[in-house]
């Protein structure tokens, strides 16, 4: 029986630590995203594909640092899908001192399970803005309409304040981070990310209409940047790059066409061409200004080929800064042109096709200097007599030389055709002196 005991003890006392072991926790994991600038289908892609791996990961939140002016509505609405969706709960935090989450960027945090700000934050002024021109006062009530009951249902949703959200649209309400505490529009004031986690430690949510409480002791926060792919793709949807990108690929399949064979400007303003496209995709795009930009290019081609002195040139100019202007027509400074942009942008394209392009063509249009055109026109010294046939003097060379009138040794010709190493040449009448009415001049 004591042998037995024995043998109790000795497998319990190995046991025990593996039992230990088991019983301990493993730590939570919090994943960083960080959305900084428009909201846009690059950002919202990059967003819900970090949402699909938390969960895949057993991740316990999914944390967002959030700093936009704002963004695309459709971008928005799949964003707000994807937290509601979402197997992981989601935490909004407006940081850093200094950053907003403004019209689109306002809906999204408030569609977040917690929604926090750091102090000198603001949140709000989410009010609809119509992209293509001013629509009828029906059409714009609707639009209003939608919009904010958009907001209150979802306010309503995480249980906070319906009648500011209302406010937020209609009224483009914008609130700092104590205040949007005190109106229960957010549920904590945090410094950081880790401030924040530490705050929310033991928190209860409710999720799926389940309660949930969030343990997040001792947790490990894992920032998750965006990849190459996403951050060139983001790059390319600014609004001031995609505009570049149109012009240089307009100018240079411009000169693909002008000069077949160049290849390079073809294949540089292809893939600017394409790359433009791509952003116009991402950014709200009035048409309008595309086609007044592309009718600019036209008109300065057509002041190069057609004397118009100069009304072309500044029609081209006028329909280059309305359709640059009208390209971007958002009030979101993050969604529209720079005026920088635009008034650097008019003066080097008006610059380039006005003197550079224009000086090509005249040179394209300057007599050659060398070859069989070259040689037409050009005058010499007959070495010889010529009846009909000897040689002439023209730069220097000696060449075989036919006449179509006798010619003395001495004269001055001027080459009338070239066949192979033979030149048909003319007399070179001296001018006529003041004075002289008539007759034949005499040869010098």
């Amino acid at each position: 029986m004591k042998k037995i005991r024995s043998a109790l003890w000795v497998l319990l006392l190995c046991l025990f630590p593996a039992l230990t072991c088991s019983g301990q926790q493993k730590a939570a994991q919090v994943a960083l995203l960080s959305v900084n600038g428009t909201i846009n289908p690059v950002t919202v892609a990059y967003f819900l594909r970090n949402l699909e791996g938390a969960a895949r990961r057993g991740d316990a939140l999914v944390l967002v640092e959030l700093d936009t002016p704002g963004g695309l509505d459709t971008a928005m609405r799949d964003a707000v899908k994807g937290i509601f969706a979402a197997q992981v709960p989601v935490a909004v935090l407006v940081t850093p001192p200094g950053a907003r989450a403004a019209s689109a960027g306002a809906v999204i945090a408030l569609a977040a399970d917690v929604c926090a700000m750091s102090p000198g934050t603001n949140i709000g002024a989410a009010h609809p803005v119509s992209l293509g021109g001013k629509p009828d006062k029906v059409m714009e009530e609707k639009v209003l309409n939608d919009s904010a009951a958009y907001l209150e249902g979802i306010a309503a949703q995480r249980g906070r304040n319906v009648e500011v959200a209302r406010q937020m649209v209609r009224g483009s309400l914008s609130l700092s981070a104590e205040a949007a505490l005190k109106e229960r529009v957010i549920d904590l004031i945090a410094q950081n990310p880790q401030d924040l986690v530490d705050k929310l430690e033991g928190r209860r949510l409710i999720r799926d209409g389940k309660p949930l409480a969030l343990n997040l002791a001792g947790a490990r926060i894992t920032r998750h940047e965006m990849g190459t792919r996403d951050r060139i793709l983001n790059t390319i949807s600014n609004p001031d790059l995609a505009y570049l990108l149109m012009l240089a690929g307009i100018i240079g399949i411009f000169f693909e066409l002008s000069t077949p064979g160049a290849i390079l400007p073809g294949v540089i303003g292809g893939i600017s061409l394409l790359l433009a496209f791509f952003a116009f995709q991402t950014l709200p795009v009035n048409y309008a200004g595309v086609l007044l930009i592309l009718l600019a290019i036209i008109l300065f081609i057509a002041e190069i080929k057609i004397v118009s002195h100069g009304i072309l040139a500044i029609a081209a100019v006028i329909s280059l800064i309305l359709g640059s202007l009208l390209l971007f027509p958002s009030p979101e400074p993050g969604l529209r042109l720079s005026l920088g942009v635009i008034v650097a942008t008019v003066t080097v394209t008006t610059l380039f096709f006005v003197v550079v392009v224009a000086k090509g063509v005249e040179a394209y249009r300057q007599k050659p200097v060398t070859g069989k055109e070259a040689m037409i026109g050009a005058e010499g010294i007959a070495a010889t007599e010529l009846r009909p046939e000897g040689k002439v003097l023209i730069r220097g060379e000696y060449w075989n030389a036919e006449g179509a009138e006798p010619i003395a040794r001495g004269d001055r010709v001027e080459v009338t055709a070239l066949a192979g190493l033979k030149v048909s040449v003319r007399k070179v009448r001296p001018p006529k002196a003041p004075g002289e009415t008539g007759g034949p001049g005499r040869n010098s």
